[in-house]
């Protein structure tokens, strides 16, 4: 719901237009001069300021220069009955959106109004466009086969069109952005704001004022009144990528927008309602940090009403060749090098790797693999083990130790019992101590899984025991 302010020194226009506004379907707020609204701006972020020119104590040239320097995002409409060139120009010079003379038809008032809020916002989603061109994943579609993403997949699929906060869980590199976004153009808030933050990038305060705004003169630096994100994605959906690297202070903060859908402004005096629906990521383990006191337990329940896990790149390794294809094709459009394919001695060869970086370290490969062919090879040549030569500093091996045995010789029965602990802790580890999943893992039966725990008095260390 747009917020106009109606500023006029004469009762009868004031109410008048606020009125009509109101049966418009705006919010509107009300000054009986320059002064009271000036007053009013420094409390409030308003989309269009209506006021009338000449005033007592401080006229309508005086409201404008305030709102420009103070929120120059607001729109102002001028309305006088002394009509004259010289002040509808000084006025226009001076920012104002447009001007009325009195006496004026309400019609009229209302298509200029209306015309005045739709520049304002598609002003605003041309800025909020640039903002997610620039924040765009680095893939451009969620790929991939295996049984894991297809119960990714079927996730998405589902929770889409709710309303409930999706907490999005896997190591960096795994496409959660990618995820989250696949949500939002699933869901009836399509058409609405797709806001992303990383809460990791800015420091406490920053982070606070660009969540939920500032009113000018809060802290140094706040030279202006400013909308937070959260009002920005109002009717969409934000995007709190990093969350487990959130500041306690800020957490508090976000508790109250999960409960109350409302929040204030760094130094603002009145609450802000916004519809907003939440999505979160991390590579953290929460349940841990919640244990370690660094996380709210009260927010972490109220983001996870529905998890999804995205499982690393080494988990999926039959999505390898129809993501380094996906890639081939981006960047054989990107370099002019259209190569074919890639030869099934270079995929085992980049089935071997760790991949730590995920499907973003498989794309930077590829990409730097392109960028070094020569311009001799043909279209019809095929990626091989040679080419990837240079982009690992050694290939990775499967086996991870070494089987060496002493001159002295060893207790092989002690050695097996050690090495059997380690996977079964490794697994573990890895499942996030999902006993079930672990057990997958190792290809174990689960009744052969708890026991082999049991006779290695391995003690759960997570709540998800199952």
């Amino acid at each position: 719901m747009e917020k106009i302010l109606v500023v006029d020194d004469e009762k009868s226009m004031r109410d008048f237009l606020a009125l009509v506004l109101k049966k418009e379907g705006y919010f509107v707020a009300v000054a009986s001069d320059g002064q009271e609204a000036i007053q009013t701006l420094q409390k409030d972020i308003f989309d269009l300021v209506i006021t009338d020119l000449k005033m007592p104590k401080q006229s309508g040239i005086d409201v404008l220069k305030v709102v420009k320097e103070t929120a120059g995002e607001t729109l102002v409409i001028m309305i006088t009955a002394f009509a004259s060139t010289e002040t509808a120009v000084d006025a226009l010079k001076q920012g104002a959106y447009d001007y009325i003379t009195k006496p004026f038809q309400i019609e009229e008032v209302k298509l200029i109004i209306r015309n005045a809020l739709e520049k304002r916002r598609l002003r605003a989603e041309n800025l909020l466009l640039r903002r997610e061109l620039k924040g765009l994943g680095t893939f451009e579609n969620i790929i991939g086969k295996s049984e894991k993403m297809q119960k990714v997949f079927e996730v998405v699929r589902k929770v889409a069109d709710t309303n409930s906060n999706v907490l999005i869980l896997g190591e960096s590199g795994t496409g959660k952005e990618l995820v989250a976004r696949a949500i939002h153009f699933n869901s009836r808030r399509k058409d609405k704001p797709f806001v992303t933050v990383n809460c990791s990038a800015l420091p406490e305060t920053l982070l606070e004022s660009e969540l939920f705004g500032h009113m000018k003169g809060s802290f140094t630096g706040a030279v202006n009144n400013k909308e937070g994100l959260f009002e920005v994605a109002s009717g969409g959906t934000i995007f709190l990528d990093e969350i487990g690297e959130t500041p306690s202070p800020i957490q508090v903060k976000l508790l109250r927008v999960l409960q109350e859908k409302e929040f204030r402004r760094i130094g603002g005096t009145k609450d802000v309602r916004v519809d907003v629906r939440i999505i979160a990521a991390t590579n953290k383990d929460l349940n841990r940090a919640v244990e370690e006191g660094s996380f709210r337990e009260d927010l972490y329940y109220r983001l996870d009403v529905i998890p999804i896990h995205l499982p690393p790149l080494r988990e999926r390794s039959e999505d390898i060749p129809i993501l380094v294809q996906h890639f081939l094709t981006k960047f054989s459009q990107a370099t002019g090098k259209n190569v074919q394919g890639i030869t099934p001695e270079a995929i085992q060869l980049l089935k071997a790797q760790e991949w730590r970086g995920n499907v973003r370290e498989l794309e930077n490969v590829i990409e730097r693999v392109m960028a070094l062919l020569g311009p001799s090879r043909r279209k019809d040549d095929m990626i091989t083990p040679e080419d990837l030569g240079g982009c690992f500093q050694k290939p990775s091996q499967k086996e991870p130790w070494a089987l060496q045995l002493p001159d002295e010789g060893l207790n092989l029965e002690e050695f097996l019992n050690q090495l059997e602990c380690e996977f079964l802790l490794k697994a573990l580890e890895r499942t996030r101590w999902v006993k079930k999943e672990a057990a997958k893992l190792l290809q174990m039966d689960f009744r052969a899984f708890r026991y082999r725990l049991a006779k290695h008095k391995v003690a759960p260390q997570n709540k998800s025991s199952s």
